[in-house]
C-alpha cells in the first residue's frame, strides 16, 4: 500500500513532507519497538516503524533498514535537527496522537484488511 493512502487513512501528520516521492513510498508491514537493537534485528525493508523515539540515531536505523516511514506516537514530535537530518537521509517522519498500540493495530488492519478499523 502507498504512504500516501496510510497517512490519509490513518490521519497522520507528517513532519517531513519535502522529501522528494514520499507519497509513493510502497509499505509493506510495520514494526513496533522502542529499543533500537531490537528494531536492527526485526524490521523489514518497506516496514513503518512505530516508536516513541525521536533522537537522531532513529534516522540512522532507519537508514540501515530502508525503513517505509518511522512513526512517532502519543503526541511526541522530533525536534527541528532530527526533521532536517531524516529530509537530508530521505527518512519520513510521521506522527500521531495514537499510543502504539492503537497506532499498531489500525496499520495493521489497513494493510491486513484494506481498512481502519
Amino acid at each position: 500500500m502507498k504512504l500516501h493512502n496510510i497517512v490519509e487513512a490513518i490521519g497522520l501528520k507528517v513532519f517531513n513532507p519535502g522529501v522528494p516521492n514520499y507519497g509513493n513510498i510502497e509499505i509493506s508491514g510495520g514494526y513496533a519497538s522502542d529499543l533500537l537493537s531490537d528494531v536492527i534485528a526485526g524490521l523489514s525493508k518497506g516496514d513503518i516503524w512505530i516508536t516513541i523515539q525521536r533522537h537522531l540515531n532513529i534516522i540512522a536505523v532507519a537508514k540501515l533498514k530502508d525503513a517505509g516511514a518511522i512513526l512517532i506516537a502519543k503526541g511526541l514530535e522530533p525536534d527541528k535537527n532530527v526533521i532536517e537530518k531524516a529530509t537530508e537521509e530521505g527518512v519520513i517522519l510521521l506522527g500521531t496522537n495514537l499510543t502504539t498500540f492503537e497506532a499498531a493495530g489500525k496499520l495493521y488492519n489497513l494493510l491486513k484488511y484494506g481498512e481502519v478499523r
